[in-house]
């Protein structure tokens, strides 16, 4: 059940995001998506909305990772322990490295470390990389 909700989820997001997109802002070709869901311990949700807020968005930006949205889940049990997000990315590769260029930030190691002294936040990670359809509003 808990996997077809987060399908569900994720492809209700995804059709949001086409759908509120204009078609003047059509992706440029080699653009990549990056579809992750965090899936929380119990009761560390706000503890994660609260580092992406004060944190990690702006130094996701420093390394060139363009946030296209954040969702919560509507229905319980996701909506007390998920988070979606999609980022934007020039290519797989440039996706890549700066996933490696985040993870090494001080600032980014200084934040973490600070936020998980009560205890871990995220359990798992749940990663897709996407590429716009060739009949999407999108591409």
């Amino acid at each position: 059940m808990k996997t077809h909700v987060l399908s569900f989820l994720a492809g209700a997001a995804l059709v949001m995001l086409m759908t509120m997109t204009p078609s003047s802002h059509a992706a440029p070709a080699g653009k990549v998506y990056e579809l992750r869901t965090y899936h929380c311990f119990d009761g560390k949700l706000e503890n994660l909305k609260t580092r992406f807020r004060d944190h990690t968005i702006e130094i996701f930006n420093r390394h060139g990772m363009k946030s296209i949205a954040y969702w919560v889940p509507q229905d319980e049990p996701a909506s007390k322990n998920t988070l979606i997000y999609i980022l934007e990315h020039p290519s797989r590769e440039e996706g890549e490295k700066n996933w490696k260029a985040f993870r090494e930030d001080p600032e980014w190691v200084k934040v973490s470390k600070a936020s998980e002294e009560g205890g871990k936040i995220v359990e798992k990670v749940d990663r897709v990389w996407m590429s716009t359809a060739d009949f999407s509003p999108m591409k």
